[in-house]
């Protein structure tokens, strides 16, 4: 092995001092899963740090130094890349996590009897890991309460406006197209034209009323090319008594052609 690896090991052993670390950064994922998972949301590409462990532990045993470095990658995937954590629509399941911990006593078992395989050492390690996680998050889940219905009093009460929207508006031949830009389920109060007493349920695509808007969903509210905006009551999922005001105005496609700009 290089001499540049010296945290390696020797070719073929596990180092003392890469296992503490390899055993640190699993305690952290871990950690990370049981935040998100009382934030009520799950792994995504977060799942790549189980096989990132593998891959820096095994480089040593195969005196492979490019697996440590995939090993590194995967891991600043797990952490950085886009969508680690996604929101968890109900509680993870326990049957897949329950099932993987007993392939992975198995294999550990297989360990012990014919000595270490590579193969084996790294599928055991990240079976064992990723159904760590996957109980961790079932355990440490916790279920919103059913908030109350908003209703036509969030139309009177004090709005809050957030400081970066939650909401996205477009405009089609169909009206306007309401997106949930939030990244967590927003729940649905109504909408009014702009300048206009008014007060509408918001709706689906198919016209079925909606009280929640999931993260990405879309909703069509019916303007009039007279209409020269939207108003829109709701409130987050993690303050579900506070509503919120999204304001969206532009010039009514009406009169687009006599639109003078500055």
């Amino acid at each position: 092995m290089n001499a540049a690896w010296p945290l390696l090991g020797t070719p073929g052993e596990l180092s003392p001092a890469l296992a503490v670390v390899g055993t640190l950064i699993a305690a952290y994922w871990l950690g990370r899963v049981g935040v998100a998972a009382r934030r009520q949301w799950r792994p995504a590409t977060a799942w790549w740090a189980p096989p990132g462990v593998g891959l820096l532990l095994l480089a040593p045993v195969l005196d492979v130094p490019a697996l440590f470095g995939l090993g590194a990658a995967l891991l600043l995937l797990a952490e950085y890349g886009p969508g680690a954590f996604r929101p968890a629509p109900d509680r993870p399941q326990v049957a897949w996590p329950l099932v993987g911990l007993v392939v992975g006593g198995a294999l550990t078992a297989s360990l012990q009897r014919s000595g270490l395989s590579s193969f084996t050492f790294f599928v055991t390690l990240v079976v064992l890991l990723s159904s760590a996680a996957g109980l961790l998050s079932a355990a440490l889940f916790r279920r919103q309460p059913a908030p109350l219905a908003l209703g036509f009093a969030a139309r009177w009460k004090a709005p809050v406006t957030p400081p970066w929207p939650e909401l996205s508006v477009t405009l089609s031949a169909r009206g306007a197209h309401l997106r949930n830009i939030s990244g967590a389920r927003l729940h649905l109060a109504g909408w009014s034209p702009a300048g206009v007493n008014a007060w509408y349920r918001v709706r689906s695509e198919q016209g079925q009323p909606l009280a929640e808007l999931a993260a990405g969903q879309e909703a069509v509210l019916p303007v009039s090319a007279y209409d020269s905006g939207v108003r829109v009551w709701y409130a987050a999922a993690r303050t579900p008594g506070t509503p919120h005001l999204f304001r969206a105005d532009w010039t009514p496609t009406a009169y687009a052609e006599t639109r003078v700009l500055n």
